[in-house]
């Protein structure tokens, strides 16, 4: 499968643009549409050189409770020997744009668009732009939630093309999910998957549930039930759905609407203490 990944590459507007567009920030759910990631708006990691990131999710009360989510953009000659600085987080790395060196435990590997790699937490990894084009990758993070007797699991490499989706059952095949984390097993405490739906596919009830969700779109368009609102999302734009908030979607065409999701799995509930 030849697939297309929508990447931002900054820029600014010019003084003649319109204000208006469509992010939104509830304590609900939030869209941040494709055209708010300006240059502007970059961050800098430290250690990382030739790179800038935009951050579209964070810990925050009301926002983002469980994980943190990255677009890094790495120039050429550009990337990192200390990726990261917290030794209890997990991450997944998504490739959208160019190609990455990633070395993992001393084995370097090639990850090219969509190219995907689970790192476990204490992993020792680095990650560095050694072509002549930009880089371009999803980072999504989150602190790993241990659990006695499970064990912490292995680091994953893999590439989307190469993995057949599981279809929806009574779907027809409109919808489907590319799984890079077998779904039982349960010493992950979250999946990173991509969701495709044909045109004309619908997710056709109010989701209501207790995963929190960050969902990227990948590549086409779709009306997309957030809560109460109906809202309209196309390829670069991203959505953070707060556990429990309702959804739905219809895929309007012309093509597929494919997104990168994020969800917290596997875990009990944590109870407050008195």
């Amino acid at each position: 499968m030849s697939a297309k990944y929508f990447a931002p590459t900054g820029g600014h507007p010019p003084q003649t643009q319109l204000l208006t567009d469509r992010a939104i920030f509830t304590e609900a759910y939030a869209v941040i549409p494709k055209g708010t990631m300006r240059d502007i708006v970059t961050s800098f990691l430290p250690f990382w050189d030739k790179t800038r990131l935009w951050v579209i999710a964070r810990p925050l009360s009301g926002f983002a409770e469980t994980f943190s989510q990255y677009i890094m953009e790495v120039a050429p000659g550009g990337g990192s020997d200390q990726p990261e600085a917290d030794s209890g987080a997990e991450g997944v790395l998504f490739i959208v744009e160019g190609c990455a060196s990633l070395t993992v435990d001393g084995q370097t590997h090639t990850l090219t668009e969509g190219g995907y790699a689970f790192l476990p937490p204490a992993t020792d990894w680095t990650l560095h732009n050694e072509t002549d084009a930009m880089l371009r990758f999803h980072w999504v993070r989150k602190a790993y939630d241990p659990v006695p007797g499970l064990g912490t699991p292995e680091v994953i490499i893999a590439n989307e093309n190469d993995i057949t989706p599981t279809v929806m059952p009574d779907t027809d095949g409109k919808w489907a999910t590319t799984r890079f984390v077998d779904p039982t097993d349960l010493r992950h405490d979250m999946h990173v998957t991509i969701v495709t739906l044909q045109p004309g596919a619908v997710i056709p009830f109010l989701e209501t549930h207790v995963m929190e969700h960050g969902l990227y779109v990948l590549e086409g368009k779709a009306a997309y039930r957030l809560n109460t609102d109906w809202v309209e999302v196309e390829a670069g734009d991203y959505m953070w759905l707060r556990a429990f908030c309702p959804q739905a979607c219809y895929a309007g065409g012309p093509g597929p609407f494919r997104y990168l999701l994020y969800k917290d799995v596997n875990r009990h509930m944590t109870l407050p203490r008195r």
